[in-house]
């Protein structure tokens, strides 16, 4: 088959990652000949990753394009890879996962068999040393399960580690909701839309990435401020499509996990039970889906990120 895929890695600031996620990329098997260019969409106002692409240029096994997206924001420079090649099939990829030598071929395989809009792979959660109790969840949290085997269906992901057919998946110029550079869920957004539509979503059991989440992110406290806001994803959702009765289940089925899961936090932490940060998460979504509005949303991403560092 012809080149018809572009792998977009969306970048901001990680050149370490950056490099073992492109690498990975180049490493694929069994698919090269699909990739019709790999776009690296750079999302520091001051371009740093362009010294390592033309480094890496030379040993790319497809078209390498380099792209300078310098407003910060997921959206903005997801938008700006897309906006960078013509490719039919788009592969996202972002810069703190490495692919598994099959992850691409896994995935267009799992396409043709289920004829999905977007295909879903798993991920494998990777922490530092010293994160002690915390590791098993904090590996859990950074991770992605799922079947063990392809099929359609209903669970919605983000869009690292996926691949979406571009005429029905990302409809228009921009397809990611600006809007939520700082705060995520631009994804969220892109795929309730397309559920509205009648798309159709799909998993690749065997298109396995790492995701290696960095120091200052394996941390709890930071987990459950992302627990926070996926909970308020199914709210949100809901609210999109004007579907004011399942914002009211949403809410009260919040209400109901944050009073639970709230005690037995409470039992857990006295008890000082090993899996006491999952029981926290629990408490942390059920939360999010209460407070689900605009001005509860956490800022984790784009200009806030890079505030705090990266």
């Amino acid at each position: 088959m012809a080149a018809d895929v572009a792998v977009i890695v969306p970048t901001l600031r990680r050149p370490e990652g950056l490099e073992r996620a492109l690498r990975s990329v180049f490493a694929q098997v069994g698919s090269l000949h699909r990739i019709a260019a790999v776009v690296v969409a750079d999302n520091d106002p001051d371009g740093s990753a362009a010294d390592l692409i033309e480094r890496l240029r030379p040993q790319a096994p497809a078209r390498l394009i380099y792209v300078h997206a310098p407003i910060p924001g997921v959206a903005t420079a997801r938008n700006a890879g897309l906006a960078a090649t013509d490719a039919p099939m788009i592969a996202f990829l972002d810069d703190d996962e490495a692919a598994s030598p099959g992850w691409l071929a896994a995935l267009l395989a799992a396409q043709d068999q289920t004829g999905a809009d977007v295909v879903f792979g798993p991920i494998r959660g990777r922490v530092p040393d010293g994160t002690g109790w915390t590791t098993a969840y904090l590996e859990r949290f950074f991770g992605r399960d799922g079947p063990a085997e392809n099929g359609l269906t209903a669970d919605l992901h983000g869009c690292g580690n996926s691949l979406m057919v571009r005429a029905t998946a990302l409809p228009g110029p921009a397809p990611f909701d600006v809007a939520m550079n700082e705060t995520g869920g631009e994804d969220d957004r892109l795929f309730t839309a397309l559920m509205t539509r009648g798309g159709r979503f799909g998993w690749a059991a065997d298109a396995w990435v790492d995701e290696f989440a960095p120091p200052h992110r394996a941390t709890l406290a930071y987990a459950l401020t992302r627990a926070f806001a996926y909970g308020q994803s199914p709210s949100q959702m809901a609210a999109d499509r004007r579907d004011w009765p399942g914002v009211v289940k949403w809410m009260l089925v919040g209400l109901a996990q944050t009073a639970v899961w709230g005690a037995t936090g409470v039992a857990a932490a006295v008890l000082r039970r090993p899996d006491r940060a999952g029981i926290y998460d629990r408490c942390a979504r059920g939360l999010g889906k209460v407070f689900w509005t605009r001005r509860f949303e956490p800022k984790l991403y784009g200009a806030a990120m890079l505030s705090r560092g990266g």
